[in-house]
């Protein structure tokens, strides 16, 4: 995966940079995981690629095994986390799709039963 990005604007990015705090749950050269600041269940975590990709419509045929490190470590840090009994992964994209920051990034959320319609 290529570097993060240096010079972007936007807020993940900035997290990813160290230039605004966050409360880390994982970080490796090419991912970081931290508590969501507005969270929406006990356990809300947001999991992010370090690089700048703008929604899950911007993946590439190229970047599908990124799709799948983002799972394969929500999954790790939701066995770390205590949510044997369960969880959720959501990535909103675009506007209607409720992606409030136009960096892709993954909601693992748990610590309580995730009912239908999510909320």
């Amino acid at each position: 995966m290529e570097e993060e990005c240096i010079t972007c604007e936007c807020i993940f990015c900035k997290i990813a940079r160290g230039e605004i705090p966050s409360k880390k749950v994982y970080e490796d050269e090419n991912y970081l995981a931290f508590h969501d600041i507005d969270p929406q269940a006990p356990v809300h975590i947001i999991i992010i690629p370090k690089k700048h990709i703008e929604s899950l419509n911007e993946v590439s045929e190229d970047e599908k095994g990124m799709l799948g490190d983002l799972i394969i470590l929500a999954k790790r840090l939701a066995k770390d986390l205590g949510l044997e009994k369960g969880y959720r992964i959501v990535i909103n994209t675009g506007p209607e799709g409720g992606q409030a920051v136009l960096h892709l990034h993954l909601h693992l959320l748990g610590g309580r039963e995730m009912g239908w319609p999510p909320g």
